[in-house]
């Protein structure tokens, strides 16, 4: 429930206030004095404030800017009496949101705050969503507000504080190495180096000398040692990508390497120690591929001692809003312009596809999206999505793929607004009445959805 801050120095009016406002459903905190106001922002959290401009011992402007000194993004409405309009303007120049004259039109107030509110949140989710483009642009933040990736986060951070090896699973395109990269931000070895390598990028025949690297004329033009990414990795952590594909010989090698951290270099007899912790991710099913003889269960037992399991992004789609938002964010940052927006439309579109490509399609998609598009608002027909995603309709009866549209609408508008049909129904731009009547038609319980 948003809470709002009323600080006026007539009881009455405070009275009032604190009543409609919590028939119109806000928590209210009253104060008729500037030290108590002051008093009670240092202690709790507000969504917006409500300042008389005339208190008898401050000024309301003052006061806003005491007020906003705690919290910046505080959006504040002054309420003047139509006698001190021009202070009220003045008041807007040093940041107040509104003002509204007294006496009162009590729904133009409510309109004011759900507005103010609103602002408020959309601008902190900006500058939220911009801090992380900043802090990070290679992607090291995990993204996610689904029960699915909460999981995911609390298993990184209880996994960060140990040296045990990690293996992540998970579908291409889902950020096992954002989760890699995580795990590293958050670990001990943070200020060492973090080396990856694709196990399934590198040819069978030359995977050992990148690992582990080679003396000069160690082989046919080998004209030079090199360093292999082990001992450039050394005090830090090596991310073996993919690594269900590396050959079963080299399987060998890299288990005995792992168990003594130590190896020889191509071409020569004398031992490298190194100290690495090892990361590995594979998007196969490794344990599969043990019982099919295709990789060494020892090594599987070495690699695989905390399992990270990152879901693939058609089980978690109330997180596609957040990571089309951070996603806007990224690419603003990148082409130096302000983030855009997509229409409802357009966020509709994407809550409906299956996403066989995961994040990283959304991603590209989003680019591509804001790159295309010559507006601040990017339409449903930016969003261009591999033709696949209406295949399965296509081959249906009518009837039946709208129901299924609507019911698959339904089921992740319930998702994304955890149950609330208030909220829901502001997204889906429908009367509430209309909202419950197509629940009940498809028998879906908000209650079902709602946070325990």
């Amino acid at each position: 429930m948003e809470k709002i801050l009323v600080v006026d120095d007539d009881l009455n009016i405070l009275k009032v206030l604190r009543m409609r406002l919590e028939s119109g459903g806000y928590a209210v905190v009253t104060a008729s004095e500037s030290q108590k106001a002051k008093g009670k922002i240092l202690e709790e959290n507000f969504d917006l404030a409500l300042l008389d401009l005339k208190l008898s011992e401050a000024d309301g402007i003052d006061l806003m800017k005491d007020l906003r000194e705690v919290d910046p993004d505080l959006p504040v409405i002054i309420l003047t009496a139509h006698g001190t309009i021009e202070s009220a303007v003045e008041a807007m120049k040093e940041g107040a949101y509104s003002y509204v004259t007294k006496p009162f039109d009590y729904r133009d107030l409510l309109v004011q705050i759900r507005h103010g509110i609103e602002t408020s949140r959309l601008s902190r989710e900006v500058k939220r969503l911009q801090s992380l483009v900043r802090a990070d642009l290679e992607g090291q933040n995990i993204i996610g507000e689904s029960e699915a990736m909460k999981q995911v986060s609390q298993v990184v951070a209880l996994a960060a504080g140990t040296d045990s090896n990690v293996f992540i699973s998970g579908e291409s395109g889902t950020g096992k190495g954002m989760i890699a990269k995580a795990l590293h931000r958050l670990s001990e070895r943070k200020d060492k180096p973090f080396v990856a390598i694709n196990c399934a990028a590198i040819p069978a025949n030359l995977l050992e000398s990148e690992l582990f690297g080679f003396e000069k004329g160690a082989f046919t033009g080998a004209v030079a040692s090199k360093k292999g990414l082990f001992v450039q990795a050394d005090g830090g952590i090596i991310f073996l990508d993919e690594i269900s594909e590396v050959p079963l010989p080299m399987q060998g090698k890299l288990l005995k390497a792992l168990e003594e951290k130590e190896f020889y270099p191509l071409g020569t007899h004398k031992k490298t120690k190194v100290d690495v912790r090892i990361i590995s991710a594979s998007n196969h099913d490794i344990e599969k591929e043990v019982e099919a003889g295709n990789f060494r269960r020892d090594l599987f037992y070495r690699i695989h001692v905390i399992p990270i399991r990152v879901p693939p992004l058609r089980d978690r789609k109330e997180d596609i809003p957040l990571l089309v938002s951070y996603f806007l964010a990224k690419v603003g940052e990148k082409m130096k312009k302000p983030a855009k927006v997509l229409s409802p439309a357009a966020m509709r579109k994407l809550m409906l596809y299956p996403w066989p490509g995961n994040v990283r399609e959304l991603e590209n998609i989003i680019e591509c999206a804001v790159v295309m598009s010559t507006e601040d608002i990017v339409s449903e027909e930016m969003i261009i999505l591999s033709s696949q995603d209406v295949s399965d309709q296509l081959f249906k009866p009518f009837r039946e793929s709208k129901q299924d549209f609507e019911k698959n609408y339904l089921i992740q508008l319930m998702k994304i607004s955890r149950g609330n049909v208030s909220q829901a129904s502001k997204l889906a731009g429908k009367y509430r009445a209309d909202l419950y009547e197509l629940l009940n038609k498809h028998k879906i319980s908000p209650q079902d959805f709602k946070q325990e």
